[in-house]
């Protein structure tokens, strides 16, 4: 079982933070799963979650004044994954944090590589096998 449910961000941009992570998500498998409306959510700002098989497991929603950064790491199965998340990740607007690679501080077979999407979040995807 997973650890983590879901989780959700606000970015200042919702629409432009949805096609970053449209094209940065793919390479992962994970793509757009469902749109809310924002006549439907709390916040009344639109929200949309990313996930595989259909299920929702990241989101974002528009948030005024977000300035808190954060830090997620998507699992990838392949460094091949990686560094296409890494090279699609920085085509859609993201910023470089970390090229692919090994990163030994961790372990001997932690490859991974960092991008900050248009917010400031650091993300990851990390493949630790292979």
């Amino acid at each position: 079982m997973d650890v983590i449910n879901h989780i959700e961000i606000g970015v200042t941009d919702v629409d432009a933070a949805r096609r970053f992570y449209e094209a940065a998500l793919a390479p992962l498998g994970l793509s757009l799963v469902i749109s809310v409306d924002p006549a439907h959510t709390a916040l009344g700002t639109a929200r949309f979650g990313f996930g595989r098989d259909g299920y929702p497991s990241f989101w974002i929603h528009g948030e005024t004044g977000a300035s808190r950064s954060m830090h997620i790491a998507f699992t990838a199965e392949t460094h091949d994954r990686v560094d296409a998340f890494h090279t699609a990740a920085l085509t859609s607007g993201g910023r470089d944090n970390g090229p692919p690679g090994i990163r030994t501080r961790y372990h001997p077979r932690y490859y991974a590589a960092f991008v900050l999407d248009p917010d400031g979040n650091n993300l990851e995807a990390v493949c630790q096998s292979g």
